[in-house]
């Protein structure tokens, strides 16, 4: 972004659309059933087809460059988050149903949402590209990691079911086109870029329509958790300043400013799905991710502040 006037209106933009969203359903516009509908919308559809257009640039050294420094700042980050998670869990007094929820809200932030919302408006078409090379261990990890913690062993990985997600399958699709001397022809290009562009007005939508879910008779109780606060903070704040350190190593700031403004994303819906799946406590799961949602239209703005004055 060239202003920080521009950012902060283009964030707005984001903000006004998931406004539409919260409306939409709580008029009724949208039904109980739209959730569901927008969320494999831009799974198997919209976000899928971002990523095989995004991928879509020539090959060049400077790309292997910028792959390497996500790669490396992305599994950074997440063993960071892993082990702080895991020592905030230990010494928490929740209960085992919440503790499972704490700890997963802790690591795995709303990078397939919002995320690719963030930066695109930060760097267009070239912010997809880097969202997507930082987002492939996270991928892998949401399924794998943010399941064991809601079974600690008592189901086998199903690892068919991970490697044919769709947005594994479309940034390994993507990857294989980006490395090879191939080109989608100019119509299909269009097309998914066309398709591709729906992702950001429509995640938005989505997590507005979320946000209007939640029973506010039930939210003040639970918002008046310190665990909740002390997730949001961790999650919002203290694991995306982790990466502060490599402004040292001349990391190139566009690479930086996604790592950053990524790892400080609210909580994934996805624990919530974990929790009503596996048992866990799907009331403190919608708290912090409502609560993470929220905060995050300070701390984002924030985040991108801290970083342009200190790089």
């Amino acid at each position: 972004m060239d202003t920080d006037g521009s950012f902060i209106r283009e964030m707005l933009v984001l903000y006004m659309i998931a406004l539409l969203g919260f409306i939409t359903r709580k008029r009724g516009i949208l039904n109980e059933y739209a959730d569901e509908v927008l969320t494999q919308l831009v799974l198997y559809i919209t976000l899928p087809a971002l990523i095989l257009f995004s991928l879509d640039i020539p090959f060049s050294i400077q790309v292997i460059h910028e792959l390497f420094w996500l790669v490396l700042m992305s599994i950074y980050i997440l063993v960071i988050s892993i082990l702080l998670a895991a020592k905030m869990r230990k010494s928490s007094h929740l209960p085992e149903k919440q503790k499972n929820v704490y700890e997963g809200l802790t690591i795995f932030g709303n990078q397939g949402f919002i995320g690719y919302a963030v930066s695109f408006i930060l760097l267009k078409e070239q912010g997809i590209v880097y969202l997507t090379m930082f987002n492939i261990c996270y991928l892998i990890l949401i399924w794998t990691y943010g399941v064991h913690i809601f079974t600690k062993g008592q189901n086998r990985i199903q690892w068919r079911k991970i490697l044919l997600n769709p947005g594994i399958v479309a940034t390994f699709i993507g990857l294989l086109v980006l490395f090879f001397p191939f080109s989608w022809p100019d119509i299909i290009s269009r097309s998914l870029e066309s398709v591709g562009k729906m992702t950001v007005p429509l995640s938005m939508i989505m997590i507005g329509s979320l946000l209007a879910k939640v029973h506010y008779k039930e939210v003040p109780s639970l918002l008046n958790n310190f665990y909740l606060w002390k997730s949001a903070m961790t999650k919002l704040i203290i694991i995306p300043l982790c990466l502060l350190p490599f402004m040292a190593l001349s990391t190139p700031f566009s690479l930086l400013l996604i790592a950053v403004i990524i790892s400080g994303m609210p909580s994934a819906p996805t624990i919530s799905f974990y929790a009503q799946k596996y048992g866990g406590d799907t009331l403190f799961a919608s708290a912090g991710v409502l609560l993470t949602t929220l905060l995050c239209l300070l701390t984002i703005p924030l985040l991108y502040f801290l970083l342009s004055v200190l790089y």
